[in-house]
C-alpha cells in the first residue's frame, strides 16, 4: 500500500488523519532578489555574487532526498517563492524547472504552478522558459501604483514596469495572473489607496491580494519605527483602506475568499488554500518550512550553509511534532481566514470529533460577540469578524 493509499484508507475509516495524509502541495524557496526592500524580513539575499547554480543543484538534491522519504503523488499545487525567483536567468530557470518536473511530475492535470515575480524581472525570454517549464500562474509583487510610495518602501520597479510585465506575461500565454498590493504604508492615504485600486482593477486580472504592512524585526522599517521616523497612517485610516479594498473588489466582480485575497470565480489560489485548510505540504529550499506526517520542519537559512548541508543529507534545521491539540488549534486559526469558514465535516475527517467538543467555549464566546456566525455545518467570520480577525484567531490558542 502506498502512502497515499494509506492516507485515503484512514480517511474512509473516519479516523483522525491529519498526520497521515500525504502532501499534495509543494513550496520551493529561491532566496535571491535584486535588492532588499525596507519592510522585508523574508529569507532573501541580493543575488549579485551568490552561488546560484550551486544552490539550484543543492535544491535538486533536497528534492531527490525528500521524495525518497515522502513519495510525491497526485500533486495539486506548486508554489515557487522567494526572494524573487525571476532573478534567475532563462538558463537557470530552465534547469530549475526541469528538476521540479523530474521529482514532482506525478501531479494532477490541472495542477496549479505559481511563480512569484517582481515587475521588471520578466522579459520575454525568461517568460518563455517559465511557460515551457510548466509555470501556469504568476504572482507579481506590485505593492502600489504610486511611484513615490514604491521608492519609500525600497522597491526598485516603477508603475511602467508593472504594465510592461503584465503585457509581456499575457503575450507569453499566461492567463492566470495575480498582483500583491499593500496598505498601511508610510504616508499612504485612503485616497492613494483608491488611486492604486483604480490602476490595479484596470488590468482586469484573475486575482488580487492586499496585505497590511507589518513592522518586522531586522528590517530598515523596524529601525525607523523605533526611532519614531516612520510616518505610518492611523489605525482608523488603515482600517478604512482595508474596507475600501473590500468594497472596490466586490464592485468589480471579485469574490473575497480569504481575509486578504480576492478572485474571479474558480481562480482562487489553490496552493494557499492548502495552507488555510491546514493540509500537509512539502517545503524545500533555504529557510523553507514544511509539514508532513504530523511534523513541521524548517530548513537551514543561509545560502552556503544550505548548500553544504544538502551535500550531507536533508538540510533540516529543526523538526517539531505537532500534537493533536495543536493541529486542532491550527485548523481553526487558519481555516477561519477563509470566508467559507470551517466545517464540522472536515474537522471530523481529520480528528474524529466535532469542533464543539474541544472549542465549545470559544465558539460560544465569539458567536455572542458577533465575530462568528454559524453556517450550515460550521462557522465563519462575520463582517465584524473580518475586521478583527486576530481577536478571533487568538481565542484558539491555548
Amino acid at each position: 500500500m502506498t502512502q497515499m493509499q494509506a492516507g485515503e484508507a484512514a480517511h474512509k475509516a473516519n479516523r483522525p488523519d491529519y498526520n497521515q495524509a500525504p502532501p499534495r502541495a509543494v513550496y520551493i524557496h529561491i532566496p535571491f532578489c535584486t535588492n532588499k526592500c525596507h519592510y522585508c524580513d523574508f529569507n532573501s539575499y541580493v543575488v549579485q555574487g551568490q552561488p546560484v547554480m550551486d544552490y539550484l543543484r543543492a535544491l535538486e538534491r533536497e528534492m531527490e532526498l525528500t521524495v525518497e522519504r515522502f513519495p510525491a503523488e497526485g500533486i495539486e499545487s506548486i508554489f515557487v517563492g522567494g526572494g524573487t525567483p525571476t532573478v534567475l536567468t532563462p538558463e537557470q530557470m530552465s534547469y530549475f524547472l526541469g528538476t521540479v518536473n523530474r521529482y514532482f511530475g506525478d501531479r494532477l492535470p490541472d495542477c496549479e504552478i505559481t511563480m512569484e515575480a517582481n515587475p521588471g524581472t520578466t522579459d520575454p525570454e525568461k517568460l518563455a522558459a517559465m511557460k515551457e517549464g510548466g509555470v501556469n500562474r504568476i504572482s507579481f509583487g506590485v505593492q502600489s501604483f504610486d511611484n513615490k510610495l514604491l521608492e519609500t518602501i525600497g522597491r526598485i520597479h516603477s508603475t511602467d514596469d508593472v504594465y510592461r510585465s503584465i503585457e509581456n506575461a499575457r503575450a507569453a500565454g499566461f492567463d492566470n495572473l495575480s498582483i500583491d498590493l499593500m496598505l498601511g504604508l508610510p504616508n499612504q492615504t485612503v485616497e492613494a489607496m483608491n488611486a492604486t485600486l483604480d490602476e490595479a482593477l484596470k488590468l482586469e486580472l484573475q486575482h488580487y491580494s492586499a496585505y497590511s504592512l507589518k513592522i518586522e524585526e531586522n528590517t530598515l522599517f523596524h529601525t525607523l519605527y523605533h526611532k519614531n521616523k516612520l510616518p505610518l497612517p492611523s489605525e482608523d485610516d488603515e482600517l478604512n483602506m482595508y474596507v475600501t479594498v473590500m468594497r472596490r473588489m466586490k464592485e468589480a466582480g471579485y469574490r473575497q475568499y480569504e481575509i486578504s485575497n480576492f478572485a474571479k470565480p474558480s481562480m482562487e489560489s489553490r496552493h494557499n488554500k492548502a495552507y488555510w485548510r491546514n493540509l500537509a505540504y512539502y517545503g524545500l529550499g533555504a529557510g523553507a518550512h514544511g509539514y508532513a506526517s504530523g511534523k513541521r520542519h524548517f530548513n537551514i537559512k543561509g545560502v552556503q550553509a544550505y548548500i553544504d548541508a544538502c551535500g550531507k543529507g536533508l538540510p533540516i534545521k529543526e523538526t517539531h511534532d505537532v500534537s493533536r491539540q495543536e493541529a486542532m488549534e491550527d485548523f481553526m486559526m487558519v481555516g477561519l481566514r477563509l470566508l467559507d469558514g470551517v466545517s464540522n465535516a472536515d474537522f471530523r475527517r481529520q480528528f474524529g470529533i466535532g469542533m464543539e467538543q474541544p472549542f465549545g467555549r470559544q465558539l460560544e464566546k465569539l458567536l455572542s460577540r458577533g465575530l462568528l456566525q454559524a453556517e450550515n455545518d460550521g462557522f465563519r467570520l462575520t463582517e465584524q469578524g473580518l475586521l478583527f480577525g486576530n481577536d478571533v484567531f487568538g481565542e484558539f490558542l491555548e
